[in-house]
């Protein structure tokens, strides 16, 4: 009885690690796909107005994204004691500097037209539906291709 090579759960862990390290890029894949669709629905459906909300909405969205992607990877990075040149104080204001982004927006678009508002909350749902897409999407690799 031959004995099988050790390399085969070697290659099948790295296959699934580099599936899985691919996330992220996926997740703003489907953002960067899924905004110029849904705009284009609200544009049809609500008018301008919303449309428009939603667009300012979806760009909050992805910048918060990345941001939030930045953050953490600073976070690890200090953590593990391999800091880069990015200071705490740059890092946590940077954090921060998100929520108010998110607060003057929904203020502005408030100010101008209250219509747009819906539209601009709706916008900053859509990581969530990436996210979901992704777990879809991770689901099927598990089902179908086994990874």
């Amino acid at each position: 009885m031959q004995e099988q090579p050790q390399t085969e759960p070697g290659l099948a862990q790295a296959a699934s690690e580099a599936f899985y390290s691919g996330a992220l890029r996926r997740i703003r894949r489907f953002m960067v796909v899924f905004a110029p669709l849904l705009v284009a629905v609200a544009w049809w459906k609500f008018g301008a107005r919303p449309a428009a909300g939603f667009v300012f909405g979806c760009v909050i969205a992805y910048v918060n994204f990345y941001w939030l992607k930045r953050v953490i990877v600073s976070f690890a990075d200090r953590a593990t004691g391999t800091t880069g040149s990015q200071s705490g104080q740059g890092v946590v204001f940077r954090f921060l500097l998100r929520y108010v982004l998110m607060a003057l927006g929904a203020y502005a678009i408030l100010t101008v037209s209250p219509a747009s508002l819906n539209g601009l909350l709706a916008g900053l749902f859509l990581p969530v539906g990436a996210i979901a897409c992704e777990a879809f999407y991770e689901l099927y690799a598990a089902l179908v291709r086994g990874v």
